[in-house]
Parts: structure tokens; C-alpha cells; sequence
């Protein structure tokens, strides 16, 4: 699971005796509601299911996916569900094989979610094994579904403007100077990212 509230409010706390931008915005808009995900594979192929449609439709075809699979959290029915199945249910044939690919991965035992490596580059590296898992989806994985309190999607576009605009610059930082600027906040990069979509007001997934 995620961060827990008192988690959250902990690394915040911490971030504001370090960064008075962070305590001026706790300040201005409170603390962030913790995200929470459940660990393993079903939460991965939502993740897919999602890429690049509303929640509406995500919604939609995660209910019809649902339907024809069954067991929609066993990934050897996906893998054993036809072609057609998967089509009738709202997958396109690039999230087919995504999809299938995360259900080979986990039905073998090549990547087992239960028992990702400690270290957080070493897991990422596992997960984007997965096609149409990169590294944004990884980390927010990690974040939301495994509470690693130093995971930083310094890729993710709402984190560059809202770390901008917390901080107070002109302009949105790239992605390499937003990592240059946590660097001074870990162990507390995840409830950073946090507090920067709570700023921005944004679902992630």
C-alpha cells in the first residue's frame, strides 16, 4: 500500500523545516490525502488499461474486461482469453499486448510483485520489463501501491510545474533541475510529488 497519512504529514514535515516554500504551502492548502493503491498485478493492468483514455472509458472497459475474463485479478485468464475476447472488451491491439505481456511476465514468475527489489532503480528496472510500462507508470507504482517514501517522477509534467511554481521560478523546471532540486529532499521525494499533484490538483491514475 501508499503512503499513510501520518506518513505523509511526517515527510512534509520534514520537507517544511528544510524548504520554507513546502511550509508556506502546507500552510496555504493543507496536507495532501494519501494515494493508495493495492500492490500487485491487477493494479498494473488498470495502469494499461488507463494509458491515454478518460477514467470514464477506463472505467468502461476495466467493468467489460471484468465480464469476460472473470477472474480479472488471475493473470492466466488474460493470458488463456482470446484475441477477440480482449477486443470486444474496449483493448486495442497495442494494450492487447501489453496486457499480455504483464500477464506472461507475472504467470511465469518473471516478475513477481510480491518481492521486488529493495532498491528503487533495480525495481523500476523490473517493472518497465513490461510492455507499455515505462518509467512514469513504475514509479507511480511504487509510490501509490508500494509506499517507497523516496520515489521521485521528476518526469511527470504536473510535478515540473507545481515544484515550479511551490518554489517560486519564472518557469517551469526541466526535468533534470527538478531532480537536481529534490536532491536536497530525500528520503522524502514521494510525499513531495504528492503534495505537487495535491498543489495541482490532479488525478494521477
Amino acid at each position: 500500500m501508499g503512503l499513510t497519512a501520518d506518513q505523509l504529514r511526517a515527510s512534509l514535515d520534514a520537507l517544511a523545516t528544510r524548504e520554507p516554500a513546502f511550509a508556506a504551502g502546507l500552510a496555504r492548502i493543507g496536507y495532501p490525502e494519501p494515494r493508495i493503491r493495492d500492490r500487485g498485478y491487477g493494479t498494473l493492468l488498470r495502469t494499461i488499461v488507463g494509458q491515454q483514455v478518460s477514467v470514464h472509458a477506463a472505467n468502461a472497459v476495466w467493468r467489460r474486461l471484468g465480464e469476460a475474463l472473470g477472474d480479472i485479478e488471475n493473470p492466466a485468464t488474460l493470458a488463456a482469453a482470446s484475441d477477440e475476447t480482449l477486443r470486444a472488451a474496449g483493448l486495442s491491439r497495442q494494450k492487447s499486448g501489453y496486457a499480455r505481456s504483464l500477464a506472461a511476465l507475472v504467470a511465469s514468475g518473471a516478475l513477481d510483485l510480491a518481492d521486488l527489489p529493495e532498491d528503487d532503480e533495480q525495481a523500476i528496472a523490473e517493472l518497465v520489463k513490461v510492455k507499455g510500462i515505462g518509467r512514469w507508470s513504475a514509479e507511480i507504482y511504487l509510490l501509490f501501491a508500494e509506499g517507497r517514501p523516496d520515489i521521485w517522477p521528476a518526469g511527470d509534467l504536473a510535478v515540473q510545474i507545481e515544484i515550479g511554481r511551490i518554489l517560486g521560478h519564472d518557469e517551469r523546471p526541466s526535468e533534470q533541475r527538478v531532480r537536481e532540486l529534490a536532491e536536497a529532499w530525500r528520503p522524502h521525494r514521494g510525499a513531495a510529488a504528492i503534495f505537487a499533484w495535491h498543489h495541482y490538483k490532479t488525478d494521477v491514475i
